[in-house]
């Protein structure tokens, strides 16, 4: 291993040309204009798992974005890891509040600014370069597939069926992904449970036109006026959600649980000045962990309607619409929080409004068991990079696919990222520190091997 730590020192400066040659194709995949930069994405990739030793490396449709899938078969009889990571990243808006070109990277503080930097092309390119390393060095000690999907963000709606359609191929012992973070730069972490998801659009319709304020102000539902008192009516005043039903599922945490999750280290303090914040709010009887850890939360992710541009416009608007989300915890289904969400808000709505709600997407949550030959490899790795044993944590974030994956394939996932809560992703100013880079693509290169040795 000494060689391939060696190897990685030594070609530093190329590992993040390579990555920089990556973060500048604009895969924005819920965008349609960038269509050709998602395959031109995928391309890329492909190249890139060639060059590091992958026997195999395919392009493979969709009924959306391409997945790229690559492997490296030592030994059928040994150990699989299969790598999951997503090559498609956010929108940049708004885009006058980068400080730098959100496709171009730059270098800043020791960190790389750009989109894509951490999530997840920085997190992704790490596993590409630790088994890049391994290959070169003959210290491969594992089977190694990779699936990099294009749709992640927009709720890997596709990836679902290549999963039913190749579930041979994508085979595996466990399924590693670095697309999480650590507490802290010098404490790391291994993500033990993911929230899930059910995300919607609703549309608000009044007029069959946009009228006149003053003629028609008074007499009319407006749109806007009674979609911001839906909103309001959907949580009460201890943030709880006021749907029906909403909380009936949801696995309680113990009171041992809720203490040990709260041994995490946490700065309330900090954690408000780096989002410049004066209070925090949330669920009333819970801290700032458990609020983000174990429990649901309901949020407002846009709204629009009427009027926005420079100047007044006496306007009363024909429609308002609002994207809107929940985060679920453990037994709360996405399909029936949706079809709740959908019979209640409706409910709500009075008659001088018309109300549509379409389903975006959605993901159940994930658990992850400690005492997996993955978690007790990771921790392992970990543990010999930062000299102290990685913190288990809930992530309030959720990733749709990792529970799909258990579903379709079987696997458990192991979550072993790198990323900090300071790094701004689907933010402006995005960034990633080199240190966490190349401390990633070490630690990934130890993983394999403790992996190997639990497996025995």
């Amino acid at each position: 291993m000494e060689k391939v730590k060696q190897y990685i020192e030594e070609n530093k400066e190329r590992y993040l040309d390579e990555l920089f040659e990556l973060i500048r194709i604009p895969s924005i995949s819920s965008l349609s204009e960038h269509k050709q930069d998602m395959v031109r994405a995928a391309e890329k990739y492909k190249e890139h798992f060639l060059a590091a030793g992958c026997d195999k490396a395919v392009v493979m449709p969709t009924a959306g974005n391409p997945v790229v899938y690559a492997e490296k078969i030592i030994d059928p009889s040994k150990p699989t890891v299969l790598v999951y990571a997503h090559y498609d990243v956010m929108p940049v808006d708004p885009l006058d509040l980068w400080k730098s070109p959100p496709f171009e990277p730059e270098i800043r503080d020791g960190k790389i600014y750009a989109r894509g930097a951490d999530d997840d092309k920085g997190q992704g390119f790490m596993h590409v370069k630790a088994f890049e390393a391994l290959v070169k060095n003959d210290a491969l000690p594992t089977n190694v597939k990779f699936m990099i999907e294009g749709e992640e963000e927009i709720g890997s709606v596709n990836l679902g069926a290549f999963c039913d359609a190749h579930k041979d191929m994508l085979n595996a012992d466990i399924i590693l992904v670095s697309d999480t973070g650590m507490i802290a730069e010098d404490i790391p972490a291994i993500t033990t449970g993911l929230r899930g998801l059910a995300y919607w659009q609703v549309e608000v319709t009044g007029p069959n036109r946009d009228l006149h304020s003053g003629l028609f102000g008074g007499a009319v539902g407006n749109p806007i006026n009674v979609l911001a008192k839906m909103i309001a009516h959907m949580t009460d005043e201890n943030n709880k959600v006021t749907m029906p039903g909403f909380y009936d599922d949801v696995l309680e945490a113990s009171a041992k649980e809720r203490e040990l999750l709260n041994m995490a280290p946490f700065n309330k303090e900090a954690y408000k000045k780096a989002i410049d914040v004066d209070e925090l709010a949330g669920e009333k009887g819970y801290t700032t962990i458990e609020r983000t850890g174990i429990r649901p939360s309901f949020d407002v992710c846009g709204i629009w309607g009427g009027y926005t541009g420079e100047g007044a416009k006496t306007v009363l608007p024909s429609k308002a619409y609002a994207k809107i989300s929940t985060r679920l915890v453990p037994n709360q289904d996405h399909e029936k929080i949706g079809k709740m969400f959908e019979d209640y808000f409706m409910s709500i709505a009075p008659d001088s409004v018309k109300v549509k709600v379409e389903t975006l997407h959605g993901g159940q949550a994930y658990v992850c068991p400690i005492d997996l030959p993955a978690y007790k490899a990771a921790e392992k790795s970990l543990k010999k990079l930062f000299g102290k044993t990685p913190v288990p944590v809930r992530s309030g974030g959720s990733i749709p696919i990792i529970s799909t994956f258990e579903e379709k394939l079987g696997i458990k996932s192991l979550l072993m990222g790198f990323g900090l809560e300071s790094d701004a992703i689907h933010s402006p100013n995005e960034n990633y520190p080199l240190n966490n880079f190349y401390a990633g693509i070490e630690a990934i290169t130890d993983f394999y091997h403790f992996f190997a040795e639990e497996m025995k």
